[in-house]
């Protein structure tokens, strides 16, 4: 099966570093004009990178945005439009981790959670949706979580904007069908990253959470760039509306590490 996205002009928010970044580097690799967004950019990254490609061919531009500001992310499709005059992929990958018991949690960071990683899927994929529309073609690729399915103590809010991800994707699927546009969201396991931290934590706490996951090894970033490639292509034609579990098979049965002692 090759993939080629010779062309095709992939857009994906939260982009200046971790998974967002394998993301952004995999859809160029693979031959996609790439544009990141990311508050962490800053107009002199624009003007002075420009578009960052390794050697000739397709590269990343990087536009900043803040997807929780509606008119910021206004300003960045309305660029991405006038110079590329089309998106193919969007992938709403940008998002904030709030956790903490709810009796204890600040009502200010859950409302905050809620408006970065609900709120940012909304504002992009409402900006993006008219340019794909125009064209009848499309892929809208939500980042949701395994929280969505199985939510975790301290993360009410960080759950609950999943779960809300998730539904919305299934909204969004019904409504862009009829212009051939596709809408998934897709549910990371155990990747560490600098915002969870799951790499530092010690030895025995690692093991336990390990323990969950039918295979058993951290995700990895890339684990994530394969799945978003295949559900971004043509191949992925007939897939909408949908909630992929990459997760390495987290608490796919019960007591999965029951597997792994009987081997020993």
């Amino acid at each position: 099966m090759l993939i080629d996205y010779t062309g095709r002009v992939v857009v994906v928010t939260g982009a200046a570093r971790g998974i967002g970044r394998v993301i952004a580097e995999r859809f160029r690799a693979e031959g996609a004009d790439v544009v990141a967004l990311d508050l962490a950019f800053d107009e002199a990254d624009e003007s002075a990178a420009g578009t960052v490609a390794a050697g000739s061919g397709p590269g990343i531009t990087m536009i900043p945005c803040d997807v929780s500001d509606p008119a910021s992310v206004a300003s960045a499709v309305a660029r991405i439009d006038e110079r590329f005059g089309r998106i193919d992929v969007l992938v709403n990958n940008a998002g904030i981790n709030v956790d903490g018991l709810v009796a204890d949690l600040d009502p200010a960071r859950f409302a905050r959670a809620l408006e970065v990683n609900v709120g940012g899927v909304f504002a992009v994929s409402q900006a993006v949706a008219p340019v794909m529309k125009r064209a009848g073609t499309g892929r809208i690729i939500n980042a949701a979580s395994f929280a969505a399915i199985v939510p975790s103590i301290g993360s009410a809010a960080y759950a609950a904007s999943k779960a809300a991800v998730v539904q919305f994707t299934r909204v969004l699927a019904g409504e862009l069908g009829p212009w051939g546009i596709t809408v998934n969201a897709y549910a990371p396991g155990m990747i560490p990253t600098a915002m969870n931290g799951f790499a530092e934590l010690p030895e025995d706490a690692q093991s336990r959470l390990l323990d969950t996951l039918t295979i058993r090894r951290w995700g990895s970033p890339d684990d994530i760039a394969d799945l978003l490639c295949f559900l971004a292509s043509d191949f992925a034609g007939y897939i909408t509306g949908t909630l992929v579990d990459v997760s390495g098979g987290k608490l796919a049965t019960q007591i999965p590490s029951r597997a792994y002692e009987s081997e020993r």
